[in-house]
């Protein structure tokens, strides 16, 4: 006689093989994050998601949910390079995502002088592309639009925002990378809580790195209630699905 097969245990064993395989995918590939305020724009908008490949820089403890301590270091680890949009887990509590763009590396002497980046004495390139209204975080507002590149050969530029080059952050000390350490600034210069605040975001230790921003997979405007299904058409923003970031 055939032995009978489902019941509850063969549900159970198939909700916990997903469940293992969904931990293992968010693991080792891909991980999806949402955007929740306006630091990065216009590279990332509040409402945008996206998914962060967690190989690019190896694995960490960070790399896997909770971040356990197990142990400590990255395994297969490597550098970002100078211009990535990466996830890492904010310094001071080991637990807080942050997104920003990576300025610079180890060694690294970063400076910020009158709204202009400096990698190692050199000036990044700003080219203006003109005024440019943030909606939908805060208050509606008008601020200037750059188009950024890092010196150096090969570097690919990316897009910035500015209010004035008189604000906080628009002149700082010379920072120093330490090793082991990266320096992260948002694109929303002005409006962006980054490495340049030394006490609240500071250096980022490379093993607190979770991974780099590949592409948006959906966004919404934020103009209708989850509920309101028959508005959703005209909250998504077509435009910015499945496209890279950089």
């Amino acid at each position: 006689m055939a032995k009978k097969s489902g019941g509850w245990g063969e549900s159970i064993k198939t909700v916990l093989y997903a469940g293992l395989i969904a931990i293992g995918v968010r693991t080792i590939a891909f991980e999806p994050f949402n955007i929740p305020s306006g630091s990065m724009i216009p590279t990332l908008l509040v409402g945008d998601y996206l998914f962060v490949s967690k190989y690019s820089y190896g694995y960490s403890r960070h790399s896997i949910p909770f971040s356990p301590n197990i142990f400590s270091g990255r395994i297969f680890g490597r550098l970002p390079d100078r211009g990535d949009v990466a996830v890492f887990k904010l310094p001071r509590d080991g637990t807080t995502d942050y997104i920003k763009r990576i300025v610079g590396l180890p060694g690294d002497r970063i400076q910020v002088r009158q709204g202009i980046l400096y990698v190692n004495g050199v000036a990044a390139r700003r080219e203006p592309l003109g005024p440019y209204t943030i909606e939908g975080d805060g208050p509606r507002m008008t601020v200037r639009w750059y188009r950024e590149t890092f010196p150096g050969a090969g570097q690919q530029p990316h897009q910035i925002l500015e209010t004035s080059d008189d604000m906080p952050f628009d002149n700082t000390p010379e920072f120093v990378v330490p090793a082991g350490h990266v320096f992260a600034m948002g694109d929303n210069r002005d409006n962006s809580l980054d490495s340049r605040a030394q006490s609240a975001v500071g250096f980022i230790p490379v093993e607190n790195l979770v991974g780099r921003a590949e592409f948006i997979w959906f966004s919404v405007d934020g103009s209708t209630s989850i509920w309101e299904v028959w508005n959703w058409p005209f909250a998504i923003r077509w435009g910015r699905l499945f496209t890279p970031v950089r």
